[in-house]
């Protein structure tokens, strides 16, 4: 019984291709857009998280529990002699790196600015962090007396390369303010306005002779598999923990591009809620195109006695039919923007978005509930709408049916 009524419905369905065809295309295209546009916010967040934490953050970052709060200088990791222990016999870290942080001033003939002062250990810093990638003059960071700032900076310092600057920073312990000159060895450019303009680097141990420690504020690391976390995995990174010390992930370092993630997630259903919302009219209007050009056959399907219950399956049919349709032609089509994008990407390099500069173009990310999730929605979408054309047929009176066909 229902076999029969699919082979009808399909081939009423094909009696007008064209139709058809352009509905379906229409109804594919709205699918197709949904995919599409899915995977360039999938690509663009992991392509976030990729600039954020290999630019310079890291995936992990360890610091005293109190550090965050006060930032002073005295407040170092509690036994970093064990956490670099820990850190070096786990298989899942790939590499890290100690930071000293001072907050400081750096002062010209032209200008002052307030800085975040970092004392790195160049060697390693390579390993986790894109600083000696962002280098646009200069040498990277390394010895006694060397500078490194942000080429903004430097143009609002009024300074060049070879040039001395002085540094302003608290001591530890005793706060008394200690001044050093030192010359600008380097300029570097991130992208990212903020941190070109606000931050300056020496080496580890010129940072620790300024501040009078031994100690470090900073354990930056580079944790395998970590591109792919959407939220930290607590059980993972616990163990790095020591006590007195806390471990933050770029989902607590940067709570901004979480923000960022949901407010994705809403605009995606704004384009569906649009795209359904056309979607929808493509629907009725083919349908209701498909009963006017049939009124005389409906008004003598319900003549010889059929009933109305029969006449709304067939309708239903026919709308399930184009659903199905559809979502071929718009998974096709979705699939072949993925691959495509996925290849020559989108180019996003050098625009910051939520604090975060893109450092590579957006690459389209597929996965197989794009092409699960939103199929279903188009095909129950379809069928929800083909109850309105399959009522209005299933009505339709024989008499009044056949006179105006014609």
């Amino acid at each position: 019984m229902y076999l029969r009524f699919l082979k009808v419905a399909w081939r009423n369905l094909l009696r007008n291709k064209r139709r058809t065809l352009i509905a379906g295309i229409a109804i594919g295209i709205g699918l197709a857009s949904l995919i599409f546009t899915d995977a360039v916010i999938i690509g663009m967040s992991d392509g976030l998280v990729r600039s954020a934490t290999s630019s310079w953050m890291g995936d992990l970052q360890i610091h005293n529990q109190n550090f965050s709060r006060s930032m002073s200088a005295e407040l170092t990791i509690e036994r970093p002699d064990s956490v670099l222990s820990s850190l070096a016999s786990d298989p899942r870290v790939k590499n890290y790196t100690r930071r000293v942080v001072a907050q400081g001033m750096l002062s010209s003939a032209a200008d002052m600015s307030m800085v975040a002062l970092y004392g790195i250990d160049p060697s390693r810093e390579r390993s986790v962090s894109m600083l000696d990638e962002a280098m646009v003059e200069g040498s990277y960071v390394g010895g006694e007396s060397h500078l490194v700032i942000g080429v903004d900076l430097a143009d609002q310092l009024d300074v060049e390369l070879g040039d001395r600057v002085v540094v302003t920073i608290s001591m530890a312990g005793t706060g008394d303010l200690y001044q050093e000159m030192l010359r600008v060895g380097g300029l570097y450019r991130f992208g990212s306005a903020e941190f070109d303009k606000t931050t300056a680097f020496v080496s580890l141990e010129k940072a620790q002779s300024m501040l009078g420690l031994s100690g470090v504020h900073e354990i930056a690391v580079d944790y395998r598999g970590a591109e792919h976390w959407r939220s930290a995995p607590e059980e993972e990174i616990a163990h790095l923990a020591e006590s007195g010390n806390v471990v933050e992930s770029w989902v607590e370092l940067l709570p901004q591009l979480q923000v960022m993630f949901e407010m994705s997630d809403l605009s995606t259903l704004i384009v569906g809620v649009v795209l359904f919302g056309i979607v929808i009219f493509g629907i009725i209007n083919t349908l209701f195109m498909s009963i006017y050009e049939r009124m005389f056959e409906f008004g003598v399907l319900k003549a010889i006695g059929t009933r109305a219950t029969d006449v709304a399956k067939l309708m239903l049919m026919e709308a399930a039919w184009l659903g199905l349709l559809s979502i071929v032609l718009g998974s096709v089509l979705g699939l072949g923007l993925n691959l495509l994008f996925a290849e020559i990407g989108i180019d996003y390099t050098g625009i910051e978005t939520a604090g975060v500069t893109f450092r590579e173009p957006i690459y389209t990310i597929s996965t197989a509930n794009q092409f699960i999730k939103y199929p279903i929605i188009v095909f129950f979408v379809t069928l929800i709408v083909g109850v309105y054309p399959a009522v209005h047929a299933a009505r339709l009176k024989p008499a009044d049916a056949m006179r105006k066909s014609l």
